[in-house]
């Protein structure tokens, strides 16, 4: 047994973005901390998700512009092309110094970090420990934290067994670019491949179930994209679902039900990106009791299970399912673990999808503050007249501020275009401190820059904003 008896000694298994952050959160206040982590530290996020994903999206925009922009703003670019292996070196290279940077960051704060699969293996009530076993080590703790992450959802539809259907990790590391490419599914990471593999000169077909593309995003967000994306030729079946892939003398058909019919269409690679479901297969929790509810840990604010001491934060709790919102939660069970009174709260979460053009939200969209009883005023500013954006050509987009008709306060904020996922933070910290369209108009924002549309959206609550024509 392995147990430090002069501070509180806290086990946390899984080091993503949720288990590396609670465990600096938990030494910084004196805690004696065990991280243990069955493939490399920094999650899927760091290592098959978050990171590399936008890599890939980084080449994948700049070729495009190359491509499409270069002429049209002064720039001769003489056959820009891409070239696979070193785009795959530079997300190697990426990706090995995060993790080794986060490697360090843990150590260097005193955190005992242990590579190994963890099962919990027993309570002990009577001296009020927790035991976890890696390998044939064994340790003790007053606390644990649950961050397992997720793991890729493949339904079980015949033919998703085949080679050449893949899931998002496999996306990452293929040994070229497709010529061909169906993507099952319309959320963030459908979306996400499906703008790189169109840039990169694949031939895109989007299969999704529901009537539209990203079914939690603002509507308005949502056509935006999808337009852009058909500009660059991806084709979106919507209202459509895959029954079945059988080999092709081409790649893989792959058979659709639609809304007018079957039908069958052909591509290299089916990349399913239907989402992800929590993982905690073989850790031992059911043991403990702990409740869970459809693969979910259950918690309460504070992160703590019904079993008192024990932990979970990150995807295998929540359908948020974001690096950041799994940190926040890392640090509020460390500080309640640490004896701060320390709640999650979700009002501030952005979420972000990294295309071209960038779409950012925080807060309620339209329809869900109309939901919840509220009556509503909106405004919107679009980038088609913002100087900035008209300079750099990405003027698509729009910025929309959402507020309770009553209370003046700021409900929501959508953003499209321009840096839209790094400005989305002013609107997360409006909503934090209860904030009106007002208090965002009086804050001078600077010329010219994206960030002002955002300023006159708020202004064009109340119809105001000074760039925006009078309708006659």
């Amino acid at each position: 047994m392995e147990r430090n008896i002069d501070r509180k000694r806290v086990v946390i298994i899984g080091a993503g973005p949720g288990g590396y952050v609670a465990a600096v959160r938990a030494a910084h206040l004196g805690a004696a901390v065990t991280l243990i982590e069955k493939k490399a530290i920094g999650g899927t996020c760091l290592n098959v998700g978050c990171i590399p994903t936008k890599v890939l999206l980084h080449s994948a925009d700049l070729l495009s512009a190359l491509k499409t922009e270069a002429k049209r703003i002064g720039v001769l670019v003489d056959n820009p092309r891409l070239d696979w292996t070193a785009l795959m070196k530079r997300k190697a290279m990426t990706v090995s110094r995060l993790v080794a940077g986060t490697l360090e960051l843990v150590k260097s704060n005193g955190v005992e970090y242990v590579e190994g699969i963890a099962v919990i293996t027993g309570k002990d009530a009577s001296r009020r420990v927790f035991t976890v076993a890696v390998g044939e080590r064994t340790f003790e703790a007053d606390a644990l934290i649950i961050a397992t992450g997720s793991e890729p959802d493949v339904p079980d539809t015949p033919g998703f067994d085949l080679g050449g259907v893949i899931t998002s990790d496999e996306a990452l590391s293929l040994d070229a670019p497709p010529p061909s490419i169906a993507i099952s599914g319309g959320g963030v990471i459908g979306m996400e491949f499906a703008a790189a593999f169109a840039s990169f000169g694949a031939r895109v077909t989007v299969i999704v179930t529901s009537p539209e593309v990203l079914r939690s995003v603002d509507p308005e967000a949502a056509v935006i994209l999808r337009k852009t994306l058909e500009k660059k030729g991806v084709t979106f079946l919507t209202g459509s679902t895959i029954t079945g892939v059988t080999r092709g003398e081409n790649g893989l058909q792959i058979s659709i039900e639609t809304t007018s019919g079957s039908k069958q269409i052909e591509a290299e690679k089916l990349l399913v990106a239907k989402g992800r479901r929590p993982y905690t297969k073989g850790l031992g929790i059911e043991a403990l009791g702990v409740n869970m509810a459809r693969g979910r840990v259950v918690t309460d604010a504070h992160m703590e299970t019904n079993v008192p001491g024990v932990y979970a934060i990150g995807d295998c709790v929540n359908s948020y399912m974001l690096a950041h919102v799994a940190s926040r939660e890392g640090e509020v069970a460390a500080e309640h673990i640490m004896g701060h009174n320390s709640t999650m709260d979700y009002t501030t979460t952005p979420g972000c999808i990294y295309t071209s053009p960038e779409i950012a939200s925080v807060g309620m969209t339209e329809r869900e503050a109309e939901s919840k009883g509220h009556k509503i005023s909106v405004g919107k500013f679009p980038l088609s007249t913002n100087g900035k954006s008209m300079i750099t050509g990405d003027n698509a987009g729009m910025m929309k501020v959402i507020a309770d008709g009553d209370t003046k306060k700021i409900l929501g904020v959508v953003m499209v275009g321009g840096p839209a996922t790094d400005m989305i933070a002013e609107a997360a910290l409006a909503l934090h401190f209860g904030a009106t369209p007002e208090d965002l108009v009086q804050t001078i924002h600077a010329h010219p820059t994206v960030s002002e549309a955002v300023s006159e959206a708020a202004e064009n609550v109340f119809g105001l904003s000074p760039h925006t024509p009078k309708k006659n």
